[in-house]
């Protein structure tokens, strides 16, 4: 069986379809689904969901491209956890990339998700692009390493990789490490330790080959990790044993739903 670490399901043009998405999980041995929250207005839609499902789970945090949208709390994000199926706080993270001009705000959001999930005991949902030095810094200050968490999409150098293992952290990858170009991130996908490898879709975006370019749905995590499989040498049944049972090894709370 598989797990889709990462997801938006309850995004438009997936939840109108839920039903069909449940089903090609079922027929693509995908188990389970983490909904990923990126922002407080449309949390109740992500909890409603994960909590409609036995075998979805939810998040609760603010994607660093929200500028303009409501600032979260610890405090807040701490009562928001308290929600049943909430097993992680994110994502959360920097995103030079897509923003320009003085990003300070993006840095304190970071830190305070982090200081949120060291106080609520759940582990960290990191999106980083174009800001991994920031984003490693802000980490290690905040003593992020105490609980631990995955770098989502991974999509940066063996080095970066690196840093975040040290700092007890997974790396979980999508979509893209399928894709003809991604060879510096294929050759991180042959080196990340099995133990701390996670596997996802990110959807509905990045679709993996062969439906690159297509919407993306959790039942097409599989074909990440048949790729992941053919880099490494390894039998498909491992990869999907291994970052299943490392997705509830760091996702304790959702062992215990299940």
């Amino acid at each position: 069986m598989f797990v889709d670490s990462h997801c938006h399901l309850n995004f438009p043009d997936l939840v109108t379809n839920l039903d069909a998405h449940l089903a090609a999980m079922v027929d693509n041995k995908v188990s389970h689904a983490l909904v990923v929250a990126v922002n407080l207005p449309d949390l109740p839609g992500v909890l409603s969901l994960a909590q409609s499902q036995p075998n979805l789970f939810a998040s609760v945090g603010v994607h660093p491209d929200y500028e303009d949208t409501e600032e979260p709390t610890v405090a807040g994000l701490l009562e928001l956890a308290k929600q049943p199926k909430v097993i992680a706080i994110g994502e959360t993270g920097l995103d030079y990339y897509r923003l320009e001009g003085d990003l300070e705000w993006q840095r304190e959001r970071f830190r305070t998700h982090i200081r949120a999930a060291k106080q609520a005991g759940l582990p960290l949902i990191i999106h980083t692009r174009s800001a991994s030095a920031d984003t490693i810094r802000i980490m290690q200050e905040e003593g992020a390493d105490e609980f631990g968490g995955v770098m989502h999409c991974f999509t940066e150098s063996w080095e970066v990789a690196q840093a975040a293992i040290d700092l007890n952290f997974y790396i979980s990858f999508s979509g893209i490490v399928t894709f003809k170009k991604a060879e510096e991130l294929k050759e991180v996908a042959r080196r990340v330790p099995l133990e701390r490898m996670l596997i996802e879709t990110d959807s509905p975006y990045l679709a993996p080959v062969p439906f690159r370019g297509k919407m993306n749905q959790p039942a097409w995590v599989r074909h990440v990790a048949e790729h992941i499989a053919e880099l490494r040498g390894e039998p498909l049944q491992r990869i999907a044993d291994v970052t299943t049972e490392n997705f509830f090894r760091l996702f304790a709370k959702a062992r215990s739903m299940q």
